[in-house]
């Protein structure tokens, strides 16, 4: 699974950071990015958590080409 943070749509909450550190960082302005190209697939539930917890919503699976 890849993930995308929508940089125009975060609003720098932090709630993706603060609750899985190792998915995710904060940029010096405070807008999160993902800190790794492939979320292992064991840490997909913590992916999708992220995604519904982002208030903002700015938090987007990338779909990948067939």
């Amino acid at each position: 699974m890849k993930l995308r943070v929508d940089s125009e749509m975060c609003q720098g909450h932090s709630r993706c950071y603060a609750a899985y550190p190792e998915i995710f960082d904060i940029d010096d302005e405070g807008t999160a990015f993902v800190v790794m190209d492939e979320v292992p697939p064991e840490w997909e539930d913590r992916a999708h958590n992220a995604i519904a917890n982002c208030p903002e919503r700015a938090i987007h699976i990338v779909k990948e080409s067939p």
